[in-house]
Protein backbone atom coordinates (compact mmCIF):
# COMPACT_ATOMS: atom_id res chain seq x y z
CA UNK A 1 0.00 0.00 0.00
CA UNK A 2 1.21 3.45 0.35
CA UNK A 3 3.84 4.31 2.41
CA UNK A 4 2.80 7.51 4.88
CA UNK A 5 4.87 10.88 6.01
CA UNK A 6 2.71 11.95 9.41
CA UNK A 7 4.79 15.64 9.10
CA UNK A 8 2.45 17.39 11.90
CA UNK A 9 3.24 20.72 11.12
CA UNK A 10 1.02 23.41 10.01
CA UNK A 11 2.38 26.15 8.24
CA UNK A 12 0.82 29.11 8.49
CA UNK A 13 0.86 31.77 5.47
CA UNK A 14 3.54 34.21 4.66
CA UNK A 15 3.47 37.91 2.79
CA UNK A 16 1.49 39.51 0.11
CA UNK A 17 2.16 38.90 -3.46
CA UNK A 18 0.86 41.80 -5.35
CA UNK A 19 2.07 41.97 -8.60
CA UNK A 20 2.15 45.27 -10.92
CA UNK A 21 -0.81 44.87 -12.67
CA UNK A 22 -0.27 44.28 -17.04
CA UNK A 23 3.21 42.39 -16.08
CA UNK A 24 4.05 40.28 -18.88
CA UNK A 25 3.83 36.45 -18.71
CA UNK A 26 1.74 37.35 -15.13
CA UNK A 27 -1.28 38.97 -16.18
CA UNK A 28 -3.35 38.60 -19.49
CA UNK A 29 -1.83 41.83 -21.69
CA UNK A 30 -3.45 40.51 -24.82
CA UNK A 31 -6.75 39.77 -25.59
CA UNK A 32 -8.92 36.89 -27.64
CA UNK A 33 -8.64 38.76 -30.69
CA UNK A 34 -4.94 39.84 -30.29
CA UNK A 35 -4.35 35.73 -30.32
CA UNK A 36 -3.29 33.85 -33.67
CA UNK A 37 -3.14 29.66 -33.88
CA UNK A 38 -1.05 27.53 -36.27
CA UNK A 39 -3.05 24.37 -36.20
CA UNK A 40 -1.54 20.82 -37.24
CA UNK A 41 2.36 21.97 -37.95
CA UNK A 42 3.85 18.51 -38.87
CA UNK A 43 7.46 18.16 -36.21
CA UNK A 44 8.70 14.66 -36.57
CA UNK A 45 7.60 11.26 -38.53
CA UNK A 46 8.25 7.75 -37.04
CA UNK A 47 7.04 4.63 -36.41
CA UNK A 48 3.20 4.26 -35.38
CA UNK A 49 3.03 1.90 -32.48
CA UNK A 50 -0.97 2.08 -31.95
CA UNK A 51 -1.67 1.25 -35.40
CA UNK A 52 1.84 -1.13 -36.49
CA UNK A 53 2.16 -5.13 -36.14
CA UNK A 54 5.28 -6.16 -35.22
CA UNK A 55 4.56 -9.94 -34.41
CA UNK A 56 6.41 -10.68 -37.67
CA UNK A 57 9.66 -10.34 -37.32
CA UNK A 58 10.25 -10.70 -40.86
CA UNK A 59 7.81 -8.41 -42.06
CA UNK A 60 8.78 -6.07 -39.44
CA UNK A 61 12.59 -6.45 -40.61
CA UNK A 62 11.65 -5.96 -44.71
CA UNK A 63 9.25 -2.80 -43.70
CA UNK A 64 11.79 -1.22 -41.91
CA UNK A 65 14.44 -1.30 -44.11
CA UNK A 66 12.33 -0.16 -47.04
CA UNK A 67 11.73 3.13 -44.41
CA UNK A 68 15.03 3.47 -43.61
CA UNK A 69 16.54 3.59 -47.06
CA UNK A 70 14.06 5.88 -48.08
CA UNK A 71 15.10 8.41 -45.65
CA UNK A 72 18.57 7.57 -46.59
CA UNK A 73 18.48 8.68 -49.66
CA UNK A 74 16.57 11.41 -49.39
CA UNK A 75 13.02 10.15 -50.62
CA UNK A 76 9.69 9.99 -49.35
CA UNK A 77 8.44 7.61 -47.05
CA UNK A 78 6.30 5.42 -49.16
CA UNK A 79 2.66 6.04 -49.15
CA UNK A 80 1.62 2.56 -47.96
CA UNK A 81 3.23 3.50 -44.43
CA UNK A 82 0.96 5.96 -43.45
CA UNK A 83 -2.10 4.22 -44.07
CA UNK A 84 -3.01 1.90 -41.19
CA UNK A 85 -5.80 -0.07 -44.00
CA UNK A 86 -3.12 -0.78 -46.50
CA UNK A 87 -2.21 -4.41 -46.03
CA UNK A 88 0.91 -4.65 -47.96
CA UNK A 89 3.19 -3.10 -44.96
CA UNK A 90 3.02 -4.52 -41.35
CA UNK A 91 4.70 -1.32 -39.95
CA UNK A 92 3.39 1.82 -40.02
CA UNK A 93 4.77 5.64 -39.31
CA UNK A 94 2.48 8.79 -38.20
CA UNK A 95 3.03 12.40 -38.55
CA UNK A 96 3.05 14.23 -34.80
CA UNK A 97 1.94 17.63 -35.01
CA UNK A 98 1.53 21.23 -32.84
CA UNK A 99 -0.82 23.66 -32.67
CA UNK A 100 1.13 27.15 -32.02
CA UNK A 101 -0.89 30.14 -29.88
CA UNK A 102 0.89 33.22 -29.79
CA UNK A 103 -0.22 37.02 -29.67
CA UNK A 104 -0.59 38.66 -33.17
CA UNK A 105 2.68 40.46 -34.80
CA UNK A 106 0.52 43.60 -35.20
CA UNK A 107 -0.12 43.45 -31.20
CA UNK A 108 3.51 42.33 -29.97
CA UNK A 109 6.72 42.58 -31.30
CA UNK A 110 8.78 41.15 -28.95
CA UNK A 111 11.14 38.75 -30.65
CA UNK A 112 12.18 36.95 -27.88
CA UNK A 113 8.93 35.16 -25.74
CA UNK A 114 9.14 32.81 -23.40
CA UNK A 115 7.64 29.24 -24.21
CA UNK A 116 5.14 26.83 -22.48
CA UNK A 117 4.83 23.23 -24.25
CA UNK A 118 1.29 21.76 -23.33
CA UNK A 119 1.18 17.65 -23.46
CA UNK A 120 -1.88 16.11 -23.09
CA UNK A 121 -3.70 13.53 -21.17
CA UNK A 122 -4.90 10.05 -22.48
CA UNK A 123 -3.37 7.22 -21.23
CA UNK A 124 -1.55 6.70 -24.23
CA UNK A 125 -4.94 5.68 -26.05
CA UNK A 126 -7.39 8.03 -28.41
CA UNK A 127 -10.41 8.92 -27.36
CA UNK A 128 -12.81 7.49 -26.85
CA UNK A 129 -10.61 4.08 -26.86
CA UNK A 130 -8.99 5.42 -23.10
CA UNK A 131 -12.72 5.37 -22.18
CA UNK A 132 -12.63 9.55 -21.82
CA UNK A 133 -13.99 12.47 -24.17
CA UNK A 134 -10.36 13.81 -23.78
CA UNK A 135 -6.81 12.79 -24.44
CA UNK A 136 -6.38 15.27 -27.90
CA UNK A 137 -3.95 18.57 -28.16
CA UNK A 138 -7.12 20.60 -28.48
CA UNK A 139 -8.80 19.37 -25.34
CA UNK A 140 -11.09 22.07 -24.03
CA UNK A 141 -8.70 22.35 -20.63
CA UNK A 142 -5.56 22.49 -23.54
CA UNK A 143 -7.40 25.64 -25.45
CA UNK A 144 -8.22 27.25 -22.72
CA UNK A 145 -4.51 27.26 -21.18
CA UNK A 146 -3.20 27.75 -24.30
CA UNK A 147 -4.87 30.67 -25.05
CA UNK A 148 -4.16 32.09 -21.76
CA UNK A 149 -0.92 31.80 -21.90
CA UNK A 150 -0.55 33.72 -25.09
CA UNK A 151 -2.63 36.06 -23.80
CA UNK A 152 -0.01 36.83 -20.90
CA UNK A 153 2.47 37.25 -23.92
CA UNK A 154 3.90 33.78 -24.32
CA UNK A 155 3.93 31.57 -26.99
CA UNK A 156 2.02 28.20 -26.37
CA UNK A 157 2.11 24.72 -28.17
CA UNK A 158 -0.12 22.23 -27.78
CA UNK A 159 1.56 18.62 -28.80
CA UNK A 160 0.29 15.36 -30.09
CA UNK A 161 2.71 12.42 -29.57
CA UNK A 162 2.50 8.99 -30.72
CA UNK A 163 0.22 6.40 -28.63
CA UNK A 164 -0.08 2.73 -28.39
CA UNK A 165 -0.03 -0.17 -25.91
CA UNK A 166 -2.83 -2.88 -24.87
CA UNK A 167 -3.97 -2.04 -21.44
CA UNK A 168 -6.05 -5.29 -21.29
CA UNK A 169 -3.07 -7.59 -21.80
CA UNK A 170 -3.33 -10.10 -19.10
CA UNK A 171 -0.22 -10.61 -17.39
CA UNK A 172 1.01 -7.48 -15.19
CA UNK A 173 4.53 -7.47 -16.86
CA UNK A 174 3.05 -6.96 -20.26
CA UNK A 175 1.30 -4.02 -19.35
CA UNK A 176 4.01 -2.57 -17.38
CA UNK A 177 6.63 -2.91 -20.44
CA UNK A 178 4.22 -1.67 -23.18
CA UNK A 179 3.31 1.45 -20.88
CA UNK A 180 6.89 2.33 -20.00
CA UNK A 181 7.89 1.71 -23.65
CA UNK A 182 5.09 3.90 -24.78
CA UNK A 183 6.40 7.01 -22.33
CA UNK A 184 9.91 6.78 -23.53
CA UNK A 185 8.53 6.98 -27.19
CA UNK A 186 6.61 9.75 -25.81
CA UNK A 187 9.41 11.51 -24.32
CA UNK A 188 11.55 11.34 -27.74
CA UNK A 189 8.44 12.63 -29.85
CA UNK A 190 8.37 16.26 -27.49
CA UNK A 191 12.38 16.26 -27.38
CA UNK A 192 12.20 16.66 -31.21
CA UNK A 193 9.30 19.22 -30.74
CA UNK A 194 11.33 21.32 -28.00
CA UNK A 195 14.17 20.64 -30.85
CA UNK A 196 12.19 22.14 -33.52
CA UNK A 197 10.88 25.19 -31.78
CA UNK A 198 14.58 25.96 -30.90
CA UNK A 199 15.86 25.51 -34.26
CA UNK A 200 13.43 28.11 -35.76
CA UNK A 201 13.61 30.06 -32.60
CA UNK A 202 13.52 33.24 -34.95
CA UNK A 203 10.29 31.53 -36.85
CA UNK A 204 8.61 31.57 -33.59
CA UNK A 205 10.35 34.81 -32.13
CA UNK A 206 10.97 32.88 -29.29
CA UNK A 207 13.80 32.74 -27.02
CA UNK A 208 15.68 29.07 -26.97
CA UNK A 209 16.35 29.09 -23.36
CA UNK A 210 13.03 29.82 -22.02
CA UNK A 211 11.02 26.64 -23.04
CA UNK A 212 8.77 24.97 -20.13
CA UNK A 213 6.81 22.11 -19.96
CA UNK A 214 3.05 21.51 -18.92
CA UNK A 215 1.90 18.21 -18.67
CA UNK A 216 -1.76 17.21 -17.47
CA UNK A 217 -2.04 13.52 -16.74
CA UNK A 218 -0.44 11.19 -18.65
CA UNK A 219 1.58 14.26 -20.07
CA UNK A 220 2.58 14.96 -16.54
CA UNK A 221 4.45 11.42 -16.45
CA UNK A 222 5.86 12.27 -19.48
CA UNK A 223 7.24 15.83 -19.05
CA UNK A 224 8.82 14.77 -15.30
CA UNK A 225 10.72 11.36 -17.40
CA UNK A 226 11.49 14.02 -19.85
CA UNK A 227 13.60 16.43 -17.30
CA UNK A 228 15.08 13.13 -15.01
CA UNK A 229 15.51 10.31 -17.14
CA UNK A 230 19.48 11.12 -18.34
CA UNK A 231 21.19 8.20 -17.47
CA UNK A 232 20.72 4.41 -19.36
CA UNK A 233 21.08 2.75 -15.44
CA UNK A 234 17.85 4.63 -13.93
CA UNK A 235 15.79 2.38 -16.62
CA UNK A 236 17.86 -0.86 -14.70
CA UNK A 237 15.84 -0.44 -11.61
CA UNK A 238 14.04 -3.80 -10.20
CA UNK A 239 10.40 -2.15 -11.09
CA UNK A 240 11.53 -1.27 -14.58
CA UNK A 241 13.30 -4.90 -15.02
CA UNK A 242 10.60 -7.80 -16.42
CA UNK A 243 9.91 -10.01 -13.87
CA UNK A 244 12.02 -7.34 -11.66
CA UNK A 245 14.94 -9.78 -12.30
CA UNK A 246 15.24 -9.82 -16.30
CA UNK A 247 16.42 -7.05 -18.96
CA UNK A 248 15.11 -3.70 -18.77
CA UNK A 249 11.60 -2.83 -20.43
CA UNK A 250 13.25 -0.39 -22.41
CA UNK A 251 15.09 -2.43 -25.23
CA UNK A 252 17.84 0.61 -26.26
CA UNK A 253 18.33 -1.12 -29.47
CA UNK A 254 15.08 -1.24 -30.73
CA UNK A 255 13.45 2.09 -29.15
CA UNK A 256 16.66 4.20 -29.14
CA UNK A 257 18.81 6.18 -27.18
CA UNK A 258 17.91 8.67 -24.13
CA UNK A 259 18.28 11.59 -26.23
CA UNK A 260 15.92 10.06 -29.27
CA UNK A 261 18.36 8.58 -31.53
CA UNK A 262 18.79 5.31 -32.84
CA UNK A 263 17.70 1.97 -32.35
CA UNK A 264 15.92 -0.42 -34.99
CA UNK A 265 12.25 1.24 -34.53
CA UNK A 266 13.28 4.35 -34.20
CA UNK A 267 13.37 6.96 -36.88
CA UNK A 268 15.32 10.16 -35.44
CA UNK A 269 18.62 10.65 -36.29
CA UNK A 270 21.40 12.45 -33.54
CA UNK A 271 21.06 15.94 -33.50
CA UNK A 272 23.41 19.28 -31.91
CA UNK A 273 19.99 20.79 -30.68
CA UNK A 274 19.90 20.95 -26.87
CA UNK A 275 16.42 19.67 -25.60
CA UNK A 276 17.06 21.16 -22.61
CA UNK A 277 14.03 23.07 -20.65
CA UNK A 278 13.73 25.68 -18.24
CA UNK A 279 10.44 24.77 -16.12
CA UNK A 280 8.38 21.47 -15.59
CA UNK A 281 4.54 22.23 -14.44
CA UNK A 282 2.49 19.13 -13.75
CA UNK A 283 -0.89 18.59 -12.94
CA UNK A 284 -1.79 15.35 -11.67
CA UNK A 285 0.76 12.68 -12.77
CA UNK A 286 3.53 10.95 -11.10
CA UNK A 287 7.12 10.62 -11.38
CA UNK A 288 8.43 7.24 -12.14
CA UNK A 289 11.32 7.45 -9.62
CA UNK A 290 12.61 9.99 -6.94
CA UNK A 291 16.38 8.51 -7.45
CA UNK A 292 15.52 9.71 -11.48
CA UNK A 293 15.57 13.54 -9.75
CA UNK A 294 18.85 15.24 -9.42
CA UNK A 295 19.99 18.50 -8.22
CA UNK A 296 20.43 20.90 -11.33
CA UNK A 297 17.13 19.12 -13.38
CA UNK A 298 15.00 22.44 -13.50
CA UNK A 299 12.43 23.71 -11.32
CA UNK A 300 9.15 21.85 -10.81
CA UNK A 301 5.68 23.07 -9.86
CA UNK A 302 2.62 20.95 -9.37
CA UNK A 303 -0.99 20.80 -9.12
CA UNK A 304 -2.60 17.61 -7.73
CA UNK A 305 -5.61 16.18 -6.18
CA UNK A 306 -4.23 14.77 -2.77
CA UNK A 307 -7.00 11.84 -3.26
CA UNK A 308 -6.06 10.99 -6.54
CA UNK A 309 -7.11 7.25 -7.16
CA UNK A 310 -4.98 7.00 -10.48
CA UNK A 311 -1.87 8.83 -9.78
CA UNK A 312 -0.73 8.85 -5.97
CA UNK A 313 -0.22 11.48 -4.05
CA UNK A 314 2.28 10.35 -1.73
CA UNK A 315 3.98 6.77 -3.18
CA UNK A 316 1.93 4.04 -4.80
CA UNK A 317 0.95 2.21 -7.89
CA UNK A 318 0.22 3.85 -10.73
CA UNK A 319 -3.75 2.68 -11.85
CA UNK A 320 -4.60 3.53 -15.62
CA UNK A 321 -8.12 5.00 -15.70
CA UNK A 322 -8.94 2.79 -19.15
CA UNK A 323 -9.02 -0.89 -16.83
CA UNK A 324 -8.54 0.46 -13.61
CA UNK A 325 -5.46 -2.00 -13.58
CA UNK A 326 -2.06 -1.26 -11.82
CA UNK A 327 0.92 -0.67 -13.91
CA UNK A 328 3.93 0.60 -12.03
CA UNK A 329 4.92 1.72 -8.08
CA UNK A 330 5.42 6.09 -8.78
CA UNK A 331 6.12 9.11 -6.39
CA UNK A 332 3.95 11.47 -6.24
CA UNK A 333 4.03 15.46 -6.14
CA UNK A 334 4.07 15.70 -2.52
CA UNK A 335 7.30 13.75 -2.70
CA UNK A 336 9.17 15.14 -5.97
CA UNK A 337 8.41 18.63 -5.12
CA UNK A 338 9.35 17.93 -1.72
CA UNK A 339 12.88 16.65 -3.32
CA UNK A 340 13.51 18.97 -5.82
CA UNK A 341 13.23 21.86 -2.79
CA UNK A 342 15.98 19.84 -0.52
CA UNK A 343 18.37 19.26 -2.80
CA UNK A 344 18.11 22.84 -4.43
CA UNK A 345 16.57 22.57 -8.00
CA UNK A 346 13.14 24.97 -6.54
CA UNK A 347 15.82 27.78 -5.03
CA UNK A 348 14.36 30.04 -7.74
CA UNK A 349 10.56 30.21 -6.40
CA UNK A 350 12.12 29.14 -2.92
CA UNK A 351 12.06 32.61 -1.15
CA UNK A 352 8.87 33.92 -2.67
CA UNK A 353 6.69 34.85 0.55
CA UNK A 354 3.30 35.33 -0.41
CA UNK A 355 -0.14 35.91 0.62
CA UNK A 356 -1.92 36.44 -2.51
CA UNK A 357 -5.34 34.29 -2.75
CA UNK A 358 -3.53 31.38 -4.79
CA UNK A 359 -0.48 31.13 -2.68
CA UNK A 360 -2.49 30.77 0.68
CA UNK A 361 -4.98 28.54 -1.05
CA UNK A 362 -1.45 25.93 -1.62
CA UNK A 363 0.67 26.67 1.73
CA UNK A 364 -2.67 26.31 3.56
CA UNK A 365 -2.48 22.46 2.99
CA UNK A 366 1.34 22.09 3.93
CA UNK A 367 1.37 20.41 6.99
CA UNK A 368 -1.65 19.26 6.96
CA UNK A 369 -3.05 15.54 8.00
CA UNK A 370 -6.61 14.59 5.25
CA UNK A 371 -8.88 11.68 5.54
CA UNK A 372 -7.32 9.06 2.34
CA UNK A 373 -9.05 7.18 0.43
CA UNK A 374 -7.91 3.95 2.03
CA UNK A 375 -9.57 1.53 4.36
CA UNK A 376 -6.80 2.04 8.06
CA UNK A 377 -4.21 1.90 8.76
CA UNK A 378 -3.97 4.10 5.47
CA UNK A 379 -6.74 6.06 5.89
CA UNK A 380 -4.93 9.58 6.28
CA UNK A 381 -2.80 11.22 4.53
CA UNK A 382 -0.13 14.08 5.28
CA UNK A 383 0.88 17.24 2.94
CA UNK A 384 4.50 18.08 3.83
CA UNK A 385 5.63 21.02 4.72
CA UNK A 386 9.12 21.59 2.66
CA UNK A 387 6.97 21.69 -1.00
CA UNK A 388 7.44 25.37 -2.33
CA UNK A 389 6.23 24.67 -5.66
CA UNK A 390 3.07 22.50 -4.84
CA UNK A 391 -0.71 23.26 -5.37
CA UNK A 392 -2.17 20.52 -3.17
CA UNK A 393 -5.81 20.42 -4.95
CA UNK A 394 -8.24 19.27 -1.85
CA UNK A 395 -11.99 17.30 -2.96
CA UNK A 396 -14.28 16.13 -0.91
CA UNK A 397 -13.39 12.26 -0.43
CA UNK A 398 -16.08 10.33 -2.28
CA UNK A 399 -17.83 7.02 -1.32
CA UNK A 400 -16.30 4.77 -3.55
CA UNK A 401 -12.43 4.67 -4.41
CA UNK A 402 -12.66 5.62 -8.29
CA UNK A 403 -15.01 7.94 -7.68
CA UNK A 404 -12.28 10.56 -5.71
CA UNK A 405 -11.31 13.04 -8.36
CA UNK A 406 -8.02 13.44 -10.52
CA UNK A 407 -8.64 16.08 -12.86
CA UNK A 408 -11.13 18.99 -11.86
CA UNK A 409 -9.67 21.26 -14.36
CA UNK A 410 -10.78 19.21 -17.08
CA UNK A 411 -14.37 19.78 -18.74
CA UNK A 412 -15.93 18.40 -22.52
CA UNK A 413 -19.05 18.26 -24.52
CA UNK A 414 -20.71 15.94 -22.82
CA UNK A 415 -23.02 15.52 -26.03
CA UNK A 416 -20.08 15.53 -28.51
CA UNK A 417 -19.39 12.46 -30.80
CA UNK A 418 -16.42 11.42 -28.27
CA UNK A 419 -18.09 12.06 -25.08
CA UNK A 420 -21.58 9.85 -26.62
CA UNK A 421 -19.39 7.16 -27.77
CA UNK A 422 -20.37 4.00 -25.93
CA UNK A 423 -16.71 2.30 -24.21
CA UNK A 424 -18.93 -0.47 -21.58
CA UNK A 425 -21.41 -2.02 -19.76
CA UNK A 426 -22.32 -2.14 -16.74
CA UNK A 427 -25.26 -4.36 -15.12
CA UNK A 428 -26.00 -4.42 -18.83
CA UNK A 429 -26.50 -1.30 -19.93
CA UNK A 430 -24.38 0.78 -22.10
CA UNK A 431 -21.77 2.99 -20.62
CA UNK A 432 -20.54 6.30 -22.80
CA UNK A 433 -17.25 7.88 -22.60
CA UNK A 434 -18.96 10.54 -20.54
CA UNK A 435 -20.59 8.37 -18.06
CA UNK A 436 -16.98 6.31 -17.49
CA UNK A 437 -15.08 9.75 -16.95
CA UNK A 438 -17.68 12.27 -15.32
CA UNK A 439 -17.81 9.57 -12.52
CA UNK A 440 -13.87 11.14 -11.12
CA UNK A 441 -15.10 14.32 -11.87
CA UNK A 442 -18.23 15.33 -9.95
CA UNK A 443 -19.54 19.06 -10.97
CA UNK A 444 -17.76 18.58 -14.35
CA UNK A 445 -18.10 21.73 -16.66
CA UNK A 446 -16.78 24.61 -17.94
CA UNK A 447 -17.32 27.00 -15.11
CA UNK A 448 -15.33 24.21 -12.59
CA UNK A 449 -12.72 23.50 -15.41
CA UNK A 450 -12.32 27.29 -16.06
CA UNK A 451 -12.37 27.90 -12.21
CA UNK A 452 -9.38 25.32 -11.61
CA UNK A 453 -7.25 26.88 -14.57
CA UNK A 454 -7.28 30.43 -12.82
CA UNK A 455 -6.18 28.95 -9.96
CA UNK A 456 -3.23 26.87 -12.02
CA UNK A 457 -2.51 30.43 -13.79
CA UNK A 458 -2.73 32.48 -10.73
CA UNK A 459 0.25 30.02 -9.22
CA UNK A 460 2.38 28.94 -11.60
CA UNK A 461 2.51 32.29 -13.90
CA UNK A 462 4.59 34.08 -11.57
CA UNK A 463 6.68 31.40 -10.71
CA UNK A 464 7.73 30.50 -14.20
CA UNK A 465 8.58 34.11 -14.65
CA UNK A 466 10.66 33.93 -11.68
CA UNK A 467 12.38 31.33 -13.05
CA UNK A 468 12.95 32.83 -16.93
CA UNK A 469 14.47 35.88 -14.79
CA UNK A 470 11.43 37.95 -16.70
CA UNK A 471 10.51 39.25 -13.23
CA UNK A 472 12.39 39.27 -9.91
CA UNK A 473 11.21 39.03 -6.30
CA UNK A 474 12.07 43.01 -6.34
CA UNK A 475 9.72 43.59 -8.86
CA UNK A 476 6.91 42.13 -6.66
CA UNK A 477 4.83 44.68 -4.83
CA UNK A 478 4.63 42.89 -1.39
CA UNK A 479 2.44 43.93 1.15
CA UNK A 480 3.59 44.59 4.98
CA UNK A 481 2.09 41.01 6.48
CA UNK A 482 -0.03 42.20 9.48
CA UNK A 483 -0.58 40.21 12.89
CA UNK A 484 -2.86 37.85 12.29
CA UNK A 485 -4.71 38.81 15.87
CA UNK A 486 -5.66 42.00 14.36
CA UNK A 487 -8.93 40.57 13.02
CA UNK A 488 -11.26 38.38 14.95
CA UNK A 489 -13.53 36.11 13.47
CA UNK A 490 -16.94 35.35 15.58
CA UNK A 491 -18.38 32.06 15.76
CA UNK A 492 -15.55 30.19 13.74
CA UNK A 493 -16.26 27.46 12.72
CA UNK A 494 -19.87 29.33 11.63
CA UNK A 495 -22.69 28.01 9.59
CA UNK A 496 -24.61 31.24 8.70
CA UNK A 497 -22.67 34.31 8.84
CA UNK A 498 -19.58 35.55 10.41
CA UNK A 499 -18.80 38.74 12.31
CA UNK A 500 -15.35 40.37 11.42
CA UNK A 501 -13.68 42.50 13.94
CA UNK A 502 -10.75 44.34 13.40
CA UNK A 503 -8.13 45.87 15.58
CA UNK A 504 -9.07 49.81 15.77
CA UNK A 505 -5.95 51.54 15.17
CA UNK A 506 -6.37 50.32 11.43
CA UNK A 507 -8.61 51.52 8.79
CA UNK A 508 -10.17 48.53 6.69
CA UNK A 509 -11.18 49.18 2.86
CA UNK A 510 -12.68 46.03 2.42
CA UNK A 511 -12.99 42.23 3.07
CA UNK A 512 -12.64 39.21 0.96
CA UNK A 513 -13.33 35.69 1.54
CA UNK A 514 -11.26 32.89 -0.50
CA UNK A 515 -11.98 29.68 -1.16
CA UNK A 516 -9.63 26.86 -1.05
CA UNK A 517 -8.95 27.18 -5.33
CA UNK A 518 -7.95 30.40 -4.66
CA UNK A 519 -11.31 32.25 -6.08
CA UNK A 520 -12.53 35.07 -4.49
CA UNK A 521 -16.36 34.07 -3.70
CA UNK A 522 -17.29 37.37 -1.45
CA UNK A 523 -15.91 40.99 -1.73
CA UNK A 524 -17.43 43.69 0.17
CA UNK A 525 -16.36 47.40 1.66
CA UNK A 526 -16.60 47.05 5.35
CA UNK A 527 -15.78 48.95 8.75
CA UNK A 528 -13.88 47.29 11.82
CA UNK A 529 -16.74 45.78 12.82
CA UNK A 530 -18.77 43.69 9.77
CA UNK A 531 -21.06 40.79 9.40
CA UNK A 532 -21.08 38.86 6.35
CA UNK A 533 -23.54 35.98 5.17
CA UNK A 534 -22.42 32.93 4.69
CA UNK A 535 -25.37 31.76 2.66
CA UNK A 536 -24.49 30.20 -0.80
CA UNK A 537 -21.12 28.88 0.33
CA UNK A 538 -20.01 25.22 1.01
CA UNK A 539 -18.64 23.75 3.75
CA UNK A 540 -15.06 23.88 4.20
CA UNK A 541 -12.39 26.21 4.73
CA UNK A 542 -11.87 29.28 3.96
CA UNK A 543 -9.53 32.87 4.29
CA UNK A 544 -10.98 36.00 5.03
CA UNK A 545 -8.37 38.97 4.06
CA UNK A 546 -9.18 42.43 5.74
CA UNK A 547 -7.60 44.99 3.29
CA UNK A 548 -6.12 48.05 5.44
CA UNK A 549 -4.10 51.16 4.63
CA UNK A 550 -1.45 49.28 6.25
CA UNK A 551 -1.22 45.76 4.29
CA UNK A 552 -3.58 42.58 4.67
CA UNK A 553 -4.53 40.63 7.77
CA UNK A 554 -5.61 37.03 6.59
CA UNK A 555 -7.51 34.50 9.05
CA UNK A 556 -8.20 30.98 8.35
CA UNK A 557 -12.66 30.30 8.67
CA UNK A 558 -14.35 27.24 8.92
CA UNK A 559 -17.50 27.46 7.21
CA UNK A 560 -19.59 24.05 8.28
Amino acid sequence: MKKQYLILTLLMTGMVISTIAQTRYVDAIYTDADIEVTSNVDYATNIDFLTSKTSNQANVGRDITAIKTALATSQPIPTPFFNPADTTTDLKVTTVKMDIYKPKTSADATTDRAVIVYLHTGNFLPPPINGSPSGLKTDSSAIVLCTEWAKRGYVAVSVSYRLGWNPLAEQADVRRGQLLNAVYRAIHDVKQAVRMLKDDAATYAIDPSKIALYGEGTGAYVALAYETLDKNEEMELTKFRAGGVGPSYIDRTTVGEIDGSGGLLNLYAPSTTSAEISTVITAGGALADTSWLETGDAPMIAFQCIRDPFAPFNEGTVIVPTTNEDVVDVQGANLYVQKANQIGNNDAIKDIQANDPYTIAAEASYGVEFDYIYASPFDKITVNTDVKGLFPVVRPIASTLLNNEAGPWQFWDPLSPLATTVVGQFMGQPVTAHMNSVGSNAGMGPEKGRAYIDTILGYMCPRVALINGDITLSSLSVDDKLPTNAASLYPNPATNEVTVSVDAKYNVNSISIIDITGREVLSSEANNIATLSLEGLQAGYYFVNVHTAKGTISSKLIKE
